[in-house]
């Protein structure tokens, strides 16, 4: 199940039923280990499953008293974002459909950490999972800048935050992690 949520009142709503969910963090492309993880939890816990991907190319213009965020965007390439959370919502349909969990997509704007945090505060989250990023010398300046999601979520809120490895893991005998 997904929903593109379009109005506050919609929202609202919604979020009542979404209480204590578990939220993954997805982007296009990511390995389906992390929504696994992610659902064998919201399955544990017996709640739903919260899909996120957060649009990077847009920003928070103002949140309305109700919790209604209005967003524009950076650029004038509308579609990305859209694009990019049609995918999210493929991938998630293909990895939860037939395992009987209750599950949404919503498409958040903004700084990832930030975004996700104001999300699971919205829905008072059991659990928030993401996955590693990967490696490389482009992702190891990207992080310089922005920093880690993961990092910055365990580091400004007060829920658990599952980190689910992307990749094999770097053999120890080898002393850079990041060896392009």
């Amino acid at each position: 199940m997904t929903d593109n949520t379009s109005t506050a009142s919609e929202e609202a709503v919604q979020n009542a039923t979404l209480q204590k969910a578990v939220i993954v963090g997805m982007q296009p492309g990511q390995p389906a280990r992390v929504i696994e993880e992610a659902a064998r939890f919201a399955r544990l816990f017996r709640v739903p499953l919260v899909v996120a991907h957060v649009d990077v190319t847009r920003f928070v213009t103002y949140e309305d008293p109700d919790g209604y965020v209005h967003s524009a965007p950076i650029d004038i390439n509308f579609d990305a974002g859209t694009a990019e959370f049609e995918a999210v919502q493929s991938e998630a349909a293909a990895a939860l459909d037939g395992t009987g969990l209750t599950w949404t997509a919503r498409q958040l704007v903004g700084d990832p950490a930030l975004a996700i945090k104001q999300l699971a505060n919205k829905l008072d989250a059991q659990l928030i999972v993401v996955g590693t990023r990967k490696r490389g010398i482009g992702e190891s300046i990207r992080e310089f800048f922005t920093g880690s999601v993961a990092a910055r979520l365990a580091h400004r809120q007060h829920r658990s935050v599952l980190v689910v490895p992307l990749q094999e893991p770097v053999p120890d005998e080898q002393p850079e992690i990041w060896t392009e």
